[in-house]
């Protein structure tokens, strides 16, 4: 067993030392430095990268004027904001390719009672692993059962968080990551999650009213106890609205309600901003995780281990789980890229929960949850390889300092 010590940001001139410790026995994510309280895999890296707004442009980008977008669609913001929203999700009206995405902050409209009621999206989907083992399926892992996360959330696992969303069937839940931006050290918005928490691949379009909610009810307490909840309780450092959203155009293309094709490709980004306040996430939250694009082969690795917020029963998605356990591989084609696969008894809601692995003495986000069994008894991620990067480092590039 190996301990080592996270990097910490610091906010209001505090800090707090927490150990995470090596995936051999428990994997502690990070720590973070500031309460709660405080202020408000694949190697084709072109045919998998949703450019978003202008591809064509760099770091001089900026994000696209929400009213513009949505007038160039014949939708009146006001109108949206209202509850124009919830129409048009037919597929031939529902905005679906990269650079359509919009999605207008809407004050108040995640009160913790619709938070509470938000469903699982009830998704099976699967992916891959390295080249060396493509086409390459090990034997079903033994059911890991999932551990309650220690409270509170914000000093066990700072950067996990559950991801809140509308679709044509209500309010869905899913869990995300905040992860290092490389062009704006300490000063990230960005979260990683899963392609189908934020689109509904080749039968819709991007998903609507997206947020991200860092250490989801903080102290772990119960639906019951919940009813009773300060707002500060529920969502202690607020609610982060994606203002621009990048997925592979694999998952656009080809995801399906069990995954499809686009399964190997499920994964995504979000740049993110305050409901309120103006501070960054990384620095709200207190850190953020850097992200491991070699995909190791999984003989190679030791441990992972995934987090997230499981909603459906037995869990109730009001408190985050984990999983820890050597990778296998699961294949869905030979012509696919392989997914990692770990025993784990986490049911929908996890989805987009980051996995981390051990990289020397640093944690780093690996992959994140895409598919798993009508069983649950384990979960599979993509491999986060070039094309994963692509997505990464275009947002970065383009939106990260916004």
């Amino acid at each position: 067993m190996r301990s080592t010590r996270a990097p910490f940001a610091r906010s209001r001139g505090r800090r707090v030392a927490l150990a995470a410790t090596g995936l051999a026995a428990t994997l502690a994510l990070t720590a973070t430095a500031c309460g709660p309280s405080d202020d408000k895999a694949s190697d084709k890296p072109d045919a998998t990268a949703s450019q978003g707004a202008d591809s064509g442009s760099d770091s001089g980008s900026k994000l696209p004027d929400i009213a513009d977008k949505l007038k160039d669609h014949g939708i009146d913001l006001d109108e949206w904001k209202n509850g124009g929203w919830k129409k048009n999700w037919e597929k031939s009206e529902w905005l679906r390719e990269a650079k359509d995405f919009v999605n207008p902050v809407i004050d108040g409209l995640w009160k913790p009672e619709r938070m509470k009621n938000a469903k699982d999206p009830n998704k099976t989907i699967a992916a891959k692993d390295a080249t060396a083992d493509q086409g390459a399926t090990d034997p079903e892992p033994t059911p890991v059962r999932a551990k309650p996360e220690k409270t509170p959330y914000h000093e066990n696992a700072a950067p996990v968080g559950k991801i809140f969303f509308d679709s044509p069937e209500g309010s869905m839940v899913c869990s995300g990551t905040v992860v290092k931006d490389p062009r704006h050290p300490g000063k990230s918005n960005l979260v990683w999650t899963a392609g189908h928490c934020v689109h509904r691949g080749a039968e819709g379009g991007w998903y609507r009213n997206i947020a991200f909610v860092p250490s989801y009810n903080d102290l772990g307490k119960s639906e019951a106890e919940l009813g009773n909840a300060a707002p500060q309780e529920v969502a202690p450092y607020g609610q982060y609205w994606a203002d621009w959203v990048s997925t592979s155009n694999e998952w656009i293309n080809e995801g399906g309600p069990t995954g499809g094709a686009g399964a190997t490709y499920d994964y995504a980004v979000m740049h993110v901003q305050p409901e309120q306040g103006g501070k960054s996430l990384e620095e709200t939250v207190g850190n953020a995780l850097d992200v491991d694009f070699s995909t190791p082969s999984a003989q190679t690795v030791s441990s992972m281990g995934a987090w997230g917020y499981p909603a459906a029963p037995p869990y109730n998605g009001l408190t985050m789980h984990k999983c820890i356990d050597k990778p296998g591989r699961l294949s869905l084609s030979p012509s696919l890229p392989t997914m990692y696969r770990i025993g784990c008894t986490m049911t929908g809601g996890s989805s987009g929960g980051g996995w981390f692995r051990m990289v020397g003495d640093k944690t780093k986000l690996v992959s994140n949850t895409s598919i798993g069994p009508a069983e649950n008894t384990w979960l599979a991620g993509p491999q986060l390889g070039k094309g994963a990067q692509q997505v990464y480092d275009m947002m970065s590039k383009k939106y990260g300092s916004q």
